[in-house]
């Protein structure tokens, strides 16, 4: 029994210490996994941008406009005088609520409060970081956001949705 365990080891030991290539793993070029994925978002961006201009074609209550960052915007209450805007390093104080496409309220301005933001010093919707720097103080913006504006592929983890575009509704209240 000892001679055919050591003949064992010493077979393993012979064949396991050859010196043999590395193998390789199996795998496509990563130039190509990122092109498929980009058409892919190409594709996703385009219906998703074609539903909201459906949407908007359908408002004729209120003239929207295409911002050069991604999203669609109106006002509902514009403020005539030349007042200041918002700037990097103020604090905006918003009432805000977010609907889905549809109409559906998914935030009403009772459950999000009152918000303060920093402009450009904390993460916020991120067409709205843009959008609320175009506000002046008592004017109400209706603001059509594409998810990949909003909360993107992972949604906000709670009622939005994965890729869903959005609809804010933001009155600039004060600016500090």
């Amino acid at each position: 029994m000892k001679i055919n365990g050591v003949i064992f080891i010493g077979l393993f030991l012979l064949f396991s210490c050859s010196s043999s290539e590395a193998r390789r793993p199996v795998s496509q070029k990563t130039a190509t996994v990122y092109s498929e994925i980009m058409d892919q978002n190409k594709k996703l961006n385009d219906l998703e941008n074609k539903k909201i201009k459906q949407l908007i074609a359908l408002d004729s209550a209120k003239t929207y406009q295409p911002s050069t960052k991604g999203f669609w915007y109106a006002y509902t209450q514009k403020v005539a005088e030349n007042t200041p805007s918002p700037q990097k390093g103020d604090v905006a104080i918003i009432s805000y609520e977010i609907k889905a496409l549809n109409g559906e309220i998914i935030y009403s301005e009772e459950t999000l409060g009152i918000k303060k933001y920093a402009i450009d010093k904390e993460d916020f919707i991120p067409a709205l970081q843009d959008g609320i720097k175009l506000m002046k103080v008592g004017e109400t913006i209706v603001f059509v956001i594409p998810s990949y504006r909003a909360f993107g592929v992972s949604g906000d983890g709670n009622k939005i949705g994965i890729n869903q575009s959005i609809i804010s509704i933001v009155t600039l209240i004060d600016i500090n």
